[in-house]
């Protein structure tokens, strides 16, 4: 059973959740939060599997809650719902530790999904923003933020490690890669878990930075032996 908690400041939308989250036998709603500071208290009582945060509630937002949250439950997720689609909340979201981040107005099969994907160590995000998120690593490949991995391991990577790596540098999904790929899910976790380890990376968050690093600086070598 997944235990969930769900803070937002609307209670309409607490209890709207609830109901949906609980059409589920694989899933129990263990608490509703109406800001930051309410979620962090239930979170230390109840010790949820995974938190849905809104983004913007009173006193302390979802963000911020987030920050604090990962801090000391490194092993809790948490996704954030959100009407807006902004690029600092989807950023700093990411930057603290969130699982997955959500445009309310979902289905309530993809938010009973998106559950059990965070649950299970996937990372979820509504298609709308997925070309953000890219674009976002995208900027962050091209700063001065570099991730390092030893020559040797590179050596390492199978070809299908590396399809599996082009996939998550996109933005696909476990499911995605697993039907462009003809792997079940769990083989693509297993290939995900491998190929964290061999680059000695914490998720596939810093996967996708390090795989859009990647093609930039070998982009930039053939254009300079082009030129040279």
């Amino acid at each position: 059973m997944i235990k969930v908690l769900i803070a937002d400041d609307q209670e309409l939308i607490r209890h709207s959740l609830k109901i949906i989250l609980e059409g589920s036998s694989k899933v129990k709603v263990t608490g509703l939060a109406c800001n930051g500071n309410e979620a962090l208290a239930m979170v230390r009582k109840e010790r949820p599997d995974v938190v849905l945060m809104d983004a913007r509630m009173p006193e302390m937002d979802g963000v911020q809650c987030t920050k604090l949250m990962k801090a000391q439950y490194e092993d809790i997720h948490i996704i954030i719902l959100t009407t807006f689609d902004d690029d600092e909340y989807i950023y700093n979201a990411f930057k603290f530790g969130a699982d997955g981040y959500l445009l309310k107005g979902m289905s309530a099969q993809d938010l009973i999904a998106a559950v059990e994907s965070v649950y299970h160590g996937q990372t979820t995000l509504n298609q709308d923003i997925a070309s953000k998120v890219v674009k976002m690593f995208s900027r962050m490949a091209k700063s001065d933020y570099t991730m390092e991995t030893d020559a040797v391991a590179l050596d390492e990577l199978t070809t299908m490690e590396w399809k599996v790596i082009e996939r998550i540098e996109h933005g696909s999904s476990n499911k995605e890669i697993a039907e462009m790929l003809y792997l079940s899910e769990g083989t693509v976790r297993n290939y995900l878990s491998t190929i964290l380890k061999k680059l000695q990376l914490r998720d596939r968050t810093q996967l996708a930075i390090w795989a859009l690093q990647m093609r930039r600086k070998n982009y930039v070598a053939g254009d300079e032996h082009e030129k040279a």
